[in-house]
């Protein structure tokens, strides 16, 4: 489980994290760790604009910590090399002297980081994508949180969409490695709890040319649908194409790292049916986010771009009610923020959660997608059912 606020931190490591940033009197880093090459590399430049709106919005205020600006680095976690992933944040603690990161993204990549940078120098990291139900339990000392919902309960829900759909037979894929295996694993256990029956459940390897061996074993096994828990720009992609090249499948059903215009683009046509599971927003239908994204120019309409928002205003936000532009602040400060009591902040309202904090007022931050986090700092979270409707992606149920 994860420990008391910074237990465990050297002495050292909390000097570290603090003294570059009070180093800068009018200007705090924020690191931006996501794949912007990989097997998401189609998504992350939406996760970081939205990251980004956050941060304008804060600096352009002139509320934060007596008018200190904000500005970010971005550094490439790869999605799945966990070596340059920890290089990458390693650059942007000790290099950079960023404050805090927001990232990463996939988890295997961001377990790593935690692991052997983010809290070995006592910095905080709030991941807007990595799902992984592992990190829920992660020794973090309390400097991790994450603003998408756990794969635990993505897996449930996912099962309950395809029962509601009339399948009870399919066979499932999943990309090797921690996302794959926890969402799998929570998928198969839910949907066999329902009475469900899955006839494989079979890994796939990314960054290969060829799947036919792996969709031959899953067409042989049966199923009504293919369940694809993979990376909408890597091996997902290559199963879904062998599948309907040779007639094993036609129908498909998907998580968050699969939900993705590019899919669409490079299948066209001969993607028929598709549908799946996205996190979405806890904010009901008078949720101000798509116009504040829209008058950004920031495409809201993709997976976790709301979610990277969000963690990097609470990161803020939680900087400004302890008083101090560090990692210490932030994780003292994180669920009082995220959660009643207090004024709620919706977005485009950081502005007012600023003056709110700064005369020593309490907020509840409501944000992008309606934050509320437990005590290990990540929400439950409601997740968008999307199908494919005449060639585009359509939410028709949020769950």
């Amino acid at each position: 489980m994860k420990k008391v606020l910074l237990a465990g931190l050297s002495t050292a490591a909390l000097i570290t994290a603090s003294s570059a940033v009070l180093a800068m009197d009018d200007e705090v880093k924020l690191g931006i760790i996501l794949g912007f090459s990989g097997p998401i590399e189609s998504l992350t430049p939406d996760m970081a604009d939205g990251a980004e709106l956050a941060m304008s919005e804060i600096s352009d205020s002139g509320n934060f910590l007596g008018g200190t600006t904000v500005s970010s680095v971005r550094a490439d976690s790869t999605c799945i090399d966990a070596a340059a992933a920890t290089a990458a944040a390693e650059r942007l603690i000790s290099a950079e002297g960023v404050a805090a990161i927001m990232g990463a993204d996939c988890s295997g990549v961001t377990t790593a980081i935690i692991n052997n940078a983010t809290v070995p120098q006592g910095i905080v990291n709030i991941s807007p994508s990595a799902t992984s139900p592992a990190l829920t339990d992660i020794e973090d000392n309390g400097l991790f949180f994450r603003t998408a919902p756990s794969d635990a309960r993505q897996g449930i829900v996912l099962a309950e969409v395809v029962m509601d759909r009339g399948i009870d037979e399919v066979a499932v894929t999943f990309t090797n490695n921690d996302y794959g295996q926890g969402f799998a694993d929570a998928f198969v256990s839910a949907f066999e709890g329902m009475g469900g029956t899955v006839t494989l459940s079979a890994p796939h390897e990314d960054g290969r040319g060829d799947y036919s061996a792996e969709v031959g074993a899953l067409a042989a096994a049966g199923g009504d649908a293919l369940v694809v828990l993979g990376y909408v720009d890597q091996g997902g992609l290559g199963v879904i194409r062998s599948s309907i090249d040779t007639g094993a499948f036609d129908t498909f059903v998907g998580g968050d790292g699969m939900f993705g215009t590019s899919l669409v683009d490079n299948l066209g046509a001969d993607l028929e049916s598709w549908y799946g599971t996205v996190p979405g927003s806890a904010v009901g239908d008078d949720n101000p986010w798509p116009a504040v994204a829209d008058a950004a120019g920031v495409n809201h309409e993709g997976p976790f771009v709301g979610q990277s928002y969000d963690a990097a205003a609470l990161i803020l936000l939680a900087m400004q009610a302890g008083g101090e532009a560090t990692s210490e602040a932030a994780a003292a400060n994180m669920l009082a923020v995220a959660n009643a009591p207090g004024e709620q902040i919706q977005a485009g309202e950081l502005a007012r959660g600023l003056e709110i904090l700064a005369a020593g007022g309490e907020i509840d931050y409501v944000g992008a997608t309606g934050v509320e986090f437990s005590d290990v700092g990540e929400p439950d979270g409601v997740f968008n059912e999307f199908e494919l409707i005449d060639g585009s992606l359509d939410t028709v149920r949020t769950r």
